[in-house]
């Protein structure tokens, strides 16, 4: 079974001279194909007016297409200088910009399953909701980087591997761990208190963060001599009324994303080629969410959720899979992924998009592919083991090593296949 990625240790602290230049619904990026809106869905959670909101904006002020992204967000792209404003009028009056001061650190990525599959897991969207409110309504929270990153796991371990900056992990018994970044220790708290939890959590970052003087946006860029600590989150949270305890060295589990078909409840998990959609595809899944129970759900795995009944065999699952969405397991766009590498990016140095399209039937296989326009790898996988394809001006790198073109499927398909050792192996 895959385990989820180990701490990478820093050797010399991370020392930021300016604020994070991450976008947002309002704070929009130029690239090479227009302007960038990224729209925080915290949790993923999109009900149909809002999903429709979202196709409409693609349609009207973008180039007709939606992407998801790695944080369970959608991205526009293709905006038309001067369109800032009515894009940001569009979002507000369907509910998606409850907060513009605080629009870009509503980062929360949560179980896209939880409260479908059963397994006597507690049902966590909930907290989702209220952490959001919590966020936008705290003036202090405003100070968060567009990177940081709270996860809303309901004990299967899914989000929670995905390297966040302030964990909520679903307990029997009406119980909650919170863990600051990849420590081994955690606090435990009433459910109920999970996510007010999780905001003070966050503000304790800020202050530690406020005290080093690096600016750093993570967690994991924080200096050694201001680590944060269990033991002083527990004092934070006792004197806001909190009633906590420390969990040492806790086995945080894992489980792997979901897959694209049915979970184990009702509903269908839908598998968009290389997280991009195009807004005919886009109302197809919104006309499928408003015949089944209303709501989708974006996944930092690229796909979408939605819970109601779909099964195998039913007029909504066809149409999704006329529409080119993938609906079943196995199939070729499973774990591939890529950048947005060329025409849209001016660091990309190939057309990635293009390249895995052409390559997709015949470079197979169980671990995860990521084609990158640059070494920067943006977008890449939060696994323990995957293949990593980096453009560059003489052709691809395939794990760190040249390939020629000619072999490029071949030689991808027997990296896909080729057992990997995880960080933590080689570490014992």
């Amino acid at each position: 079974m895959p385990q989820p990625p180990s701490a990478v240790s820093r050797d010399e602290p991370v020392i930021r001279d300016r604020g994070d230049a991450c976008p947002g619904a309002l704070r929009l990026h130029a690239a090479d194909d227009g302007f960038l809106a990224r729209v925080r869905i915290p949790g993923g959670l999109l009900d149909v007016p809002q999903a429709t909101a979202l196709g409409l904006a693609a349609d009207r002020f973008g180039d007709g297409h939606l992407e998801l992204t790695s944080r369970g967000n959608v991205q526009l792209r293709g905006l038309a200088d001067g369109c800032g404003a009515e894009l940001a009028h569009l979002l507000d009056t369907a509910g998606l910009l409850p907060a513009p001061t605080h629009e870009r650190v509503r980062n929360i990525v949560a179980s896209p399953l939880s409260g479908m599959d059963g397994g006597g897991r507690p049902h966590v969207l909930p907290w989702v909701r209220s952490l959001d409110r919590l966020l936008c309504a705290g003036p202090r929270a405003a100070a968060l980087s567009g990177r940081f990153l709270f996860a809303v796991d309901d004990g299967r371990g899914d989000v929670a591997a995905l390297g966040p900056d302030v964990t909520l992990l679903g307990l029997p018994r009406d119980r909650a761990l919170v863990r600051l970044g990849a420590a081994a220790d955690a606090v435990e708290v009433a459910a109920p208190d999970a996510p007010r939890a999780a905001l003070l959590a966050a503000v304790y970052f800020l202050d530690a963060a406020d005290a080093a003087g690096t600016r750093p946006w993570r967690v994991s860029e924080l200096p050694a001599e201001h680590t944060l600590q269990a033991a002083e989150l527990t004092v934070r949270l006792t004197a806001a009324g909190i009633a906590v305890r420390t969990v040492p060295e806790v086995r945080w589990p894992y489980s792997p994303p979901p897959r694209p078909a049915g979970p184990a409840g009702s509903g269908l998990c839908v598998l968009p080629p290389l997280g991009r959609l195009t807004s005919a595809q886009w109302h197809a899944l919104v006309d499928a969410a408003e015949a089944a129970d209303g709501e989708l759900r974006v996944t930092p795995w690229r796909g979408i959720v939605l819970p109601g009944a779909l099964g195998p065999g039913s007029a909504g699952h066809h149409r999704l899979e006329d529409a080119g969405l993938a609906v079943t397991p196995d199939g070729p766009w499973e774990s591939v992924t890529a950048c947005t590498g060329r025409p849209g990016c001016a660091k990309a140095l190939s057309d990635v998009r293009a390249d895995a399209r052409a390559l997709v039937h015949e470079a197979r296989g169980p671990l995860p592919l990521h084609w990158s326009g640059c070494e920067r790898r943006c977008g890449h996988p939060r696994a323990a083991a995957w293949v990593d394809l980096v453009a560059t001006p003489g052709g691809y790198l395939l794990d760190g090593r040249p390939v020629a073109p000619h072999q490029l499927a071949a030689a991808v398909s027997e990296a896909r296949r080729r057992p990997r050792v995880s960080e933590d192996a080689v570490k014992k």
